[in-house]
C-alpha cells in the first residue's frame, strides 16, 4: 500500500478576486483536505487589503497573516506557485529583475514555512528566449544554488507546461533537472500536463493525438525506467473535459494569443475520474506509473484550473472542496492508496459548534475577516 496525502491548489477552491482564502481554507478543511498548494494571487489579495495595498512589505506581512490561519487548521502549505522565471530569456536585465523577484518569493516561502517553490516552464515567444538548453540549465542552477543558501534550504520543483516552447513533456523537463543535478532541483509531475501534450489535442475533432494510446504507453514506459523518484517533489493530479468540437478560432476558448492546449488548460480541467462532467483522459494509468511504477509517497495535489472558479456564488469553495474530495476517494479506490486520516483541527471544531449555535447553513458559511475586504476582480494569469 502507498501512504499518500490529499492536497490542493488555493485556486482550485475559487480565484482570490472573488473567494477570499479564509474560506477556502475552512471548507478544504471540513472536507478533509490539509495540505494546499498555495497560489501567489490569494497572497497578493490578502496583501492588497492591507493599508498601502500591494507592496513588498505588505505580501511579507500577508505571508505570517495566511500561515497563522493555516496553524489554526493545522493545514500544510505544500508549495507556493507559480514563479515565473522564464528561463533562457534573452533580455539579461528581465533576468536580473528574476532573480530580485526569487529572492523575495524565497523569503515569502521560509515565512509561510514550505521549503517548495513551483517554477513552470516558460511558454514566452521563441524568440524572446535563448534556443540552448544550456542557458536554459544554468538560469536554473542559478536558482537552484540561490535556494540551497537558505535556512532550510529551499527546492524547486520544474514543471513541463504541455503548450511550453521548449519544455512541453515530462521527458525534456526531466532532461533539464538532470542537466541542472542540484539536490534541491527536482519534477513536478502532473498528470494533466503529461497526458495533455502525448494524449490529447484539444484542437482536433478526436480530442486526441494521432497515436495518441501508444505514445501515452510509451512515454510511461519511460517514465517509470528513468525518473529516480527522490527527485519527484510535487505529484498533481487532475483530469480535462472533452470538448464538444475542436478549440480552433471561433470556439468560445480560443484565443488568438495563446496555444489551444492553455486555453483548454484554463478553462476545462477537471477533477481526476469526474467523467460526468465529460473527463476523458487516461489518467489513473498515469497515477498507476507514479505511485506503484515510480512508488511516490507524499502530498497528492487535486488541481483544478477552469471557468468554474470564477464563480462568484458562495457555495463555489464548499462545490470544489467536495468535488475535490470524491475524486481523492476515486484515486485512492482505483491506485489502491493508503491515506493517512486527518482529525479536525480545533478552529474547524469551534467554528461548526458556532455555526451550529447560529443556526447557519455549513455549506454556505464564511469566517469574516476585516483583513479580507472586497477585491478588484483583476484576474491573474495561471498555469
Amino acid at each position: 500500500m502507498v501512504v499518500c496525502r490529499p492536497a490542493i491548489s488555493s485556486l482550485s477552491l475559487g480565484r482570490a478576486s472573488v473567494h477570499d482564502l479564509p474560506t477556502k481554507l475552512l471548507q478544504a478543511e471540513k472536507h478533509g483536505i490539509k495540505g494546499i498548494e498555495l497560489f501567489h494571487e490569494d497572497l497578493e489579495y490578502v496583501a492588497k487589503a492591507l493599508p498601502s495595498g500591494l507592496t513588498p512589505e505588505n505580501e511579507i506581512q500577508a505571508a505570517h497573516i495566511i500561515r497563522q490561519l493555516c496553524d489554526e487548521r493545522s493545514i500544510t502549505i505544500v508549495c507556493l506557485q507559480p514563479f515565473w522565471y522564464d528561463e533562457g530569456i534573452r533580455n539579461r536585465f528581465e533576468h536580473l529583475s528574476r532573480i530580485a523577484q526569487l529572492k523575495h518569493r524565497m523569503q515569502l516561502a521560509q515565512i509561510l514555512r514550505t521549503d517548495i517553490i513551483l517554477i513552470p516552464s516558460t511558454f514566452l515567444s521563441a524568440d524572446l528566449l535563448f534556443p540552448e538548453l544550456e542557458t536554459r540549465v544554468a538560469d536554473l542552477r542559478e536558482a537552484a544554488d540561490l535556494g540551497a543558501q537558505q535556512n532550510p534550504i529551499i527546492r524547486f520543483a520544474y514543471e513541463g507546461l504541455c503548450w511550453g516552447t521548449h519544455v512541453d513533456t515530462w521527458d525534456a523537463c526531466w532532461e533539464v533537472v538532470e542537466h541542472v543535478d542540484r539536490p534541491n532541483f527536482g519534477i513536478c509531475l502532473d498528470t494533466f500536463n503529461i497526458t495533455g501534450r502525448v494524449y490529447a489535442d484539444p484542437a482536433d475533432p478526436s480530442g486526441k493525438t494521432p497515436n495518441g494510446e501508444t505514445e501515452l504507453r510509451a512515454s510511461i514506459e519511460r517514465l517509470v525506467r528513468t525518473v529516480d523518484v527522490k527527485k519527484v517533489f510535487l505529484v498533481q493530479v487532475a483530469d480535462a473535459e472533452r470538448l464538444s468540437s475542436p478549440l480552433v478560432g471561433g470556439h468560445e476558448y480560443y484565443s488568438h494569443e495563446q496555444a489551444a492546449r492553455m486555453s483548454w488548460s484554463r478553462n476545462c480541467r477537471l477533477f481526476y475520474g469526474e467523467e460526468t462532467k465529460r473527463a476523458y483522459l487516461p489518467i489513473e494509468d498515469v497515477a498507476q506509473a507514479i505511485f506503484h511504477g515510480l512508488g511516490f509517497r507524499g502530498w497528492v495535489i487535486n488541481e483544478l484550473f477552469s471557468r468554474s472558479v470564477w464563480d462568484p456564488h458562495p457555495a463555489t469553495p464548499t462545490k470544489h472542496a467536495k468535488r475535490a474530495a470524491e475524486a481523492w476517494k476515486r484515486l485512492v479506490k482505483d491506485c489502491n492508496l493508503e491515506i493517512v486520516e486527518e482529525a479536525p483541527s480545533k478552529a474547524r471544531l469551534k467554528a461548526d459548534a458556532v455555526l451550529t449555535e447560529v443556526g447557519h447553513d455549513s455549506e454556505m458559511e464564511s469566517l469574516p475577516s476585516a483583513v479580507f475586504g472586497g477585491s478588484d476582480g483583476n484576474g491573474i494569469l495561471v498555469t
